[in-house]
């Protein structure tokens, strides 16, 4: 914690550096709790087109000049837009930092929507949208959300639906990044060779104009669960079977990692050897977790054959279902090695770092020490995951089924499983 700092300007803005001097670049950017979450039904996709159109042309710099000058130096630029937040980040060699937070500044501020650029970019996400309905194994996932979180902001999609999207105007833009795009619910966040007082200095002065406030609150989430089937024509069924899992902030947050971790995590997990390599029901098995700041979800991902669909079923049943009886310390201690592995290996990458220490900040309103998170994983045992385990798979399921699904099992009877 020792090389990790955190300021709070006089608008709220946070700004958050983790100094690493025995590199020469740093990775940086700004963090805004205002993803897809935020959103109204009639805005559906607005945070991600609006993602997209800050790149479109600013007062100073049009579309080629915001990525170029980042390019010509041999930094990157891009941006993602999740659930719960939006981010606009880079990573540049450590002389090039101030090139950056001037980027970032300026398209987050004075980008112009220009209705002709929308109109064309507009049409880019609508085949972003069409290319995802193309992939089976990522949308499936939104289904899988949408019946977690059904009528939820939670539970749409994060692209949004083709007809909302069309109809966004330049000013929809505008109106929503005003509302949303506040100081207090912003992180501006850099990991690697930076010095935290002059970043201070430069995202001070870079963001002295962004309003105070924050984003707003946003509904509690409702975790309902059910079954939603696509019946297509594909070689594979795309399964996503899932519970209500934990939020980050829970006590249960880090033995919910190492469960899903020893459950579906690798090719030593209980999924993959049993599934896969014992019975050959799924090319591709495993798990997942995805926690927000007030609920989560625990699930697994299958792809099978058709005619495989009706053994695969009552196997993943039987596994979850028999996990809590029996684990053993020895399984627990690997998962666990794992986790830490990957926590210290992800220290390595500067990208990693700013990333980690952002959400930290938006999540937790401080940053976590990697000794805390280490000794959060060290103290899960084998009772805590045997219990957690217990109530998440006696939960109501949430069942996703795309492809041939007409061999499947219904889902009274899959449900009745977990149930009994």
């Amino acid at each position: 914690m020792k090389d990790i700092r955190v300021t709070t300007l006089d608008n709220g803005l946070r700004v958050a550096t983790d100094r690493i001097n025995t590199v020469e670049t740093a990775s940086l950017g700004m963090w805004i709790s205002a993803g897809a979450r935020y959103e109204t039904a009639d805005v559906n996709g607005i945070a991600h087109l609006l993602e997209h159109m800050f790149f479109k042309g600013t007062l100073r710099r049009d579309a080629y000049a915001i990525s170029a000058e980042i390019e010509n130096v041999g930094g990157h630029l891009n941006a993602y837009t999740a659930r719960e937040n939006t981010a606009f980040h880079a990573k540049v060699l450590k002389e090039h930092v101030p090139l950056a937070v001037d980027v970032i500044g300026d398209i987050l501020q004075n980008s112009t929507f220009d209705a002709t650029e929308l109109a064309r970019e507009s049409e880019v996400v609508l085949q972003e949208i069409a290319q995802a309905k193309d992939t089976p194994d990522d949308i499936i996932f939104d289904h899988f959300q949408s019946r977690a979180f059904p009528g939820q902001p939670l539970g749409r999609p994060v692209l949004g639906e083709g007809e909302i999207v069309s109809a966004l105007t330049s000013e929809n833009l505008r109106t929503w990044r005003d509302r949303h795009y506040r100081a207090s619910s912003m992180v501006f966040a850099a990991a690697g060779n930076v010095d935290h007082d002059t970043l201070v200095a430069m995202v001070s002065e870079q963001f002295a104009e962004l309003p105070a406030g924050s984003s707003g609150d946003v509904a509690p989430a409702a975790y309902e669960g059910g079954d939603i089937r696509e019946t297509r024509s594909l070689e594979q069924l795309h399964l996503v079977l899932g519970f209500e899992g934990v939020a980050v902030g829970s006590p249960d947050f880090y033995a919910g990692a190492l469960m899903s971790n020893l459950l579906g995590g690798g090719m030593s997990s209980r999924l993959f050897q049993q599934i896969r390599e014992k019975r050959g029901l799924a090319y591709s098995v495993y798990s997942f977790t995805s926690p927000f700041h007030d609920c989560g979800l625990l699930g697994v991902y299958a792809g099978t054959g058709s005619h495989q669909a009706k053994e695969l079923m009552p196997a993943l049943a039987d596994e979850l279902i028999g996990l809590a009886d029996s684990l053993d310390e020895a399984e627990i201690e690997s998962s666990r090695a794992q986790l830490k592995a990957n926590l210290l290996m992800g220290l390595e990458s500067t990208g990693a770092r700013c990333e980690q220490l952002a959400q930290h900040l938006m999540h937790y309103g401080r940053a976590l020490a990697i000794d805390e998170i280490i000794a959060g994983v060290e103290a899960v045992n084998l009772a805590q995951v045997a219990n957690l385990s217990r109530r998440i798979f006696s939960g109501t399921p949430t069942l996703a089924l795309l492809g041939p699904a007409d061999g499947a099992e219904s889902y009274e009877a899959f449900a009745g499983r977990f149930a009994a």
